[in-house]
């Protein structure tokens, strides 16, 4: 039951490859949306979102700790459809929610520049150097939307098992090289990377019920046990440790988790 997550650029053949590997291997494949599944917690209409996700972080100006919970929402959003596992991911950042699982295969595709502004200027009918514009700019985007959301660069090699170039290998080669590495046993599902999904879940679950009312919170899951930080006062502990207790009342799955402070800020 291996997770793949699949990072591309634009006209990187990124989502063929997906939908290929998940066909190949009997995965469902999931994209771009998770992203606008999430924005309905904002109530921001998705052509607005979709059009701030491609030109600027500058949207999240607008609310309050607008970054914190829109990485809340999506991220609680992702890791509910991957759950079952038999999954492939191409979109923004799957690889920032999946630490420390290790059955999840991470892979970069990069395709050959000139050939994306050959399939830039086919699609869109401009010139060359027109679509060189384009991509570069592109690039530099998806770049800096990553570093502002998640503090990660996505050029980062470091980040994946797998960089695959699309020059010398076809889309089907990079195809079956994922495929046949998603096999390998040191990306199947264990009892312990299991556990260590469940408690990403469990976090980002209750983080997602909890920002709205504190924004400031951070919620870490070990084994089931759940720690909750948050900025504040020591004079503030016992009413955040009722209100935190209440907001998780109502859900029937949390009644019975303990919810811990493991640590108060104070203000510098």
């Amino acid at each position: 039951m291996a997770i793949i997550t699949i990072s591309r650029g634009t006209y990187s053949k990124g989502k063929e490859i997906a939908e290929k590997v998940a066909d190949k291997l009997g995965y469902k494949c999931i994209g771009r949306r998770i992203l606008l599944e999430a924005s309905e917690e904002f109530n921001i209409p998705e052509i607005k979102l979709t059009r701030a996700l491609h030109d600027s972080p500058s949207v999240f100006n607008h609310f309050t700790y607008g970054k914190e919970k829109y990485i809340a929402y999506i991220q609680r959003t992702l890791l509910q459809h991957l759950q079952q596992g038999n999954t492939v991911y191409h979109g923004l950042a799957g690889q920032f929610f999946l630490k420390g699982v290790s059955h999840v295969l991470k892979v970069r595709i990069i395709s050959d520049i000139e050939d994306r502004v050959k399939e830039e200027m086919k699609r869109e009918n401009v010139s060359a150097r027109k679509a060189r514009q384009v991509l570069v700019k592109d690039d530099h985007e998806r770049r800096q939307w990553s570093q502002f959301l998640y503090g990660v660069d996505t050029w980062d090699p470091s980040l994946y098992d797998l960089v695959l170039q699309l020059n010398k290998l076809t889309v089907d080669d990079v195809v079956d090289v994922i495929t046949n590495v998603s096999k390998r046993p040191c990306f199947q599902e264990t009892p312990e990377s299991q556990k260590a999904f469940n408690d990403l879940l469990d976090a980002a679950r209750i983080r997602s019920l909890l920002i709205e009312k504190i924004p400031t919170v951070e919620v870490i899951a070990t084994n089931g046990k759940i720690n909750v930080c948050y900025k504040g006062t020591h004079g503030q502990k016992d009413y955040m440790d009722k209100k935190i207790n209440e907001l998780l009342s109502g859900i029937p799955e949390y009644q019975n988790i303990h919810v811990g402070i493991s640590s108060v800020m104070t203000p510098d």
